[in-house]
């Protein structure tokens, strides 16, 4: 598959339903792409996904505003991109504190823990920004 391309786009609705639905699809198009539901790879980048689209609805929502999630793959890459219109929060894009205590909080935590490479940017086309994660395809 290393050879492919693939690319998956969607607006979501910036609630927790949108951000199920979105994490939903991509593991379809996952699986439709050749990586089954439940291998370790699906699994990744589902998780991936579920992180940064609750991270835009809880820490990026804006009423009257939607999400914004692409799925490429590209040269043995996947990336997952999730853009918002609150470009004032930003992550960390050094390793997050931990807090033992708290209950929440931890979501950046398993993305860096999870992705080979993920960051933040200013979103191009539109006020706000981008979180995104990247995986390889080994």
């Amino acid at each position: 598959m290393k050879s492919e391309t693939h690319e998956f786009a969607m607006r979501f609705t910036s609630t927790p339903r949108g951000a199920r639905l979105a994490r939903r699809l991509v593991s379809h198009r996952l699986n439709e792409w050749g990586h089954p539901y439940a291998t370790p790879l699906n699994d990744t980048l589902t998780l991936i996904t579920a992180e940064l689209t609750a991270n835009a609805v809880r820490h990026g929502h804006v009423p009257g505003r939607d999400f914004h999630l692409q799925l490429t793959y590209v040269d043995g890459t996947f990336r997952i991109e999730v853009s918002d219109t609150r470009g004032e929060r930003l992550p960390c894009p050094t390793r997050p504190q931990e807090d033992p205590g708290a209950e929440s909080g931890r979501g950046l935590l398993l993305v860096d823990a999870l992705a080979d490479k993920w960051g933040v940017a200013p979103r191009p086309s539109a006020p706000g920004k981008t979180v995104w994660a990247e995986v390889l395809d080994d």
